[in-house]
C-alpha cells in the first residue's frame, strides 16, 4: 500500500529480467508466456515498477473500501454478509504479504529508518490525530486523541511499523514462519494483551508479513499459472457458498484478528485452532486473488502507487456517510442500493489514488522532513567527491 499498501517509502524491486542467450547459443525452445511474466513500467529516473504488484495493490484497496461500505448494510442481507466474509478473509492478508515482500531488504541503515519514519510513523501520527478531530467536528462529540489506541484504519500503519522494525530478527531466525505462527496462536488466547497499539492484530497478522518476507518473485509466478487461474474459479465459488452458509453460524469478528478467543465468547483452545484454520483459508483465497491479478500494464496500474491515499482518505468518506445517517436509508438496504453503494465506494477510492490527490496530501503521507534528520556525513562526502572534479573541469 505504501508506495502504499506494499512498501511505504521503499522502491519496489522489479522481477529479475530474463538473461539473453550468449552469442551463438540457441535460447530455450519453449517461449515464456507474456501472461506469466508481469510487465514492468518505466519510472522517472530509469527505475522500473512491476505492473503486477501495482495492479494487486489497487485491486486490494478497492476491496478494502467496498468492505467498509458494506459494514452498515450487511446486517440486512445474508448474501452481502457472506460476500463480506469472503472478502475479509483475504484482502488484508494479500496486502500484508505484499508489504512483507517489499520489506525484504529492510535493515537499520539510516536512510531506510528515515523512510520508515516519514512513510509510516508520521502518517500514523497525522491520521491518528485527524480521525478523532474529524469525528468531533462532524458529530459534535468530544473524543480524545490517543496515539496508543489506533482508530479505524490506522492500525495497519502501527502494525507495519512494528513488523518492519522486526524484519532483521526474522532474517536471523532459522524457521521464521513457524515461530510467527506460534506467536499468533498464543496471542489469540491471551486477552490480557489489551488494545494498546492494537497488538492483537499486530501479532495475529504477523505470520502473513513473515511469509511475505520469505517469498521470492518466482513464488508469485507459481500462483499465476493458467491452471491456477482456472482452478480459482470453483474455489471462489465454493468460498461464496461457504460464506453464505456461515453467516448465521460464525462470528465474523474472527476475520478481524483483533480479539482473543475468550473475548469472542469461545473456549481458549479455539484461538489457536481458528488461527490455523483462518490462515489456511486466507492463503488459499489470497493465492486465487493473485492468480487473477493481471501482470500487464492496465488503466489502473499507475493507481497502485497511490494506494496509501486511497486507504487513509476513504475512511473519512465512509465515516462521514455513517455519521450523517446516509446508510440508514431503507432503499440502500435493498439489492440495487447495495450495488450502488459498492460502485460508489469503488469509484471514490479510485479517485483518491490518482496523482493529483497524491500531490495534495504528500505533506502528510510522503513528507521528506529533511529538517528533522541529521545529515548523513558519508553521503555528503560522496557528493562533495563527485562535485570536485566537475568544479576542477570548469
Amino acid at each position: 500500500m505504501f508506495d502504499a499498501a506494499s512498501s511505504p517509502g521503499q522502491t519496489p524491486q522489479p522481477l529479475p529480467p530474463a538473461q539473453p542467450p550468449a552469442q551463438g547459443v540457441p535460447g530455450p525452445r519453449t517461449p515464456v508466456s507474456t501472461q506469466e511474466r508481469p510487465r514492468q513500467t518505466a519510472r522517472p529516473g530509469g527505475k522500473q515498477r512491476d505492473a503486477f504488484f501495482d495492479n494487486a495493490k489497487y485491486l486490494a484497496i478497492v476491496l478494502v473500501a467496498m468492505g467498509h461500505s458494506w459494514e452498515p448494510l450487511k446486517g440486512d442481507s445474508r448474501i452481502l454478509e457472506g460476500l463480506y466474509t469472503v472478502v475479509y478473509s483475504f484482502h488484508m492478508p494479500a496486502f500484508i504479504i505484499i508489504s512483507g515482500f517489499f520489506s525484504r531488504n529492510f535493515d537499520m541503515r539510516p536512510d531506510r529508518l528515515k523512510r520508515l519514519i516519514t512513510g509510516v510513523l508520521v502518517p500514523y501520527v497525522v491520521f491518528e490525530t485527524a480521525y478523532p478531530l474529524f469525528n468531533n467536528l462532524v458529530t459534535g462529540s468530544h473524543e480524545q486523541i490517543s496515539l496508543l489506541d489506533p482508530w479505524f484504519l490506522t492500525w495497519f500503519l502501527c502494525a507495519l511499523f512494528v513488523w518492519r522494525l522486526t524484519t532483521p530478527i526474522w532474517k536471523l531466525v532459522r524457521h521464521p514462519l513457524p515461530v510467527a505462527l506460534v506467536i499468533a496462536m498464543l496471542a489469540s488466547l491471551t486477552p490480557s494483551i489489551g488494545d494498546d497499539l492494537d497488538l492483537q492484530r499486530v501479532l495475529q497478522f504477523l505470520p502473513y508479513f513473515v511469509l511475505g518476507l520469505n517469498m521470492k518473485p518466482e513464488h508469485f509466478q507459481l500462483v499465476r499459472r493458467r491452471s491456477v487461474r482456472i482452478a480459482a474459479v470453483p474455489v471462489f465459488a465454493a468460498a461464496l457458498l461457504v460464506g453464505w452458509w456461515a453467516v448465521p453460524r460464525m462470528n465474523t469478528a474472527w476475520f478481524y484478528h483483533r480479539d482473543s478467543a475468550q473475548e469472542l465468547g469461545a473456549p481458549w483452545w479455539c484461538g489457536p485452532v481458528m488461527t490455523l484454520a483462518m490462515m489456511a483459508c486466507s492463503l488459499l483465497l489470497t493465492a486465487c486473488f493473485f492468480a487473477w491479478v493481471p501482470g500487464r500494464k492496465t488503466w489502473f496500474t499507475t493507481l497502485g502507487a497511490g494506494t496509501i491515499c486511497g486507504y487513509l482518505l476513504h475512511g473519512f468518506l465512509v465515516k462521514f456517510a455513517d455519521y450523517r445517517g446516509w446508510f440508514d436509508r431503507a432503499w440502500l438496504h435493498r439489492p440495487l442500493g447495495e450495488i450502488l453503494v459498492t460502485l460508489i465506494a469503488g469509484v471514490a477510492v479510485t479517485l483518491l489514488c490518482t496523482a493529483p490527490v497524491r500531490r495534495v496530501f504528500r505533506f502528510a503521507m510522503e513528507p521528506k522532513m529533511e529538517w528533522a534528520f541529521k545529515q548523513d556525513a558519508a553521503r555528503l562526502a560522496r557528493e562533495r567527491g563527485r562535485q570536485a572534479p566537475e568544479k576542477a573541469a570548469s
